[in-house]
């Protein structure tokens, strides 16, 4: 078994490997799989094929400035999309303590003890304070 590792080693030496590009291309690919098996389409099927081949392709590929300069650009794609996300999912963690409001200023997301009523609330931000009503 190390000798194996060893080669393999040797084999991926100056080649790119994985990145968030690739674990989202997998990701897809399992989507695809799932869709094609309920579907069963000839685009669905021509599109996986293409997405594996690309796979291989970056995972193999010894232009590494490339292959990064791909993934940086998929991340200024991803991070907003992860971040929006990220803050759904916990409103809906928080919602029995807390609320989420925007500043009517900065239009920054605050997060806000859930108290019912009128208060006047500032903004850490920008500093500007504005009256808020909290329905509980």
């Amino acid at each position: 078994m190390g000798n194996f590792k060893n080669k393999l080693m040797h084999f991926m030496y100056g080649r790119y490997g994985t990145d968030q590009l690739y674990f989202a291309l997998i990701a897809t690919y399992f989507v695809l799989v799932v869709a094609n098996v309920f579907i069963s389409s000839s685009i669905i099927s021509t599109l996986m094929f293409a997405i594996f081949i690309w796979l291989i392709f970056r995972t193999l590929s010894r232009n590494v400035y490339k292959r990064k300069m791909e993934n940086e650009k998929f991340m200024k794609i991803w991070k907003p999309i992860k971040g929006s996300g990220a803050l759904q999912l916990r409103r809906i963690k928080e919602i029995k303590t807390h609320r989420f409001r925007k500043c009517p200023h900065c239009k920054k997301m605050l997060r806000l003890k859930r108290v019912r009523g009128k208060h006047t609330v500032k903004c850490p931000i920008c500093n500007k304070e504005f009256e808020l009503r909290i329905l509980g």
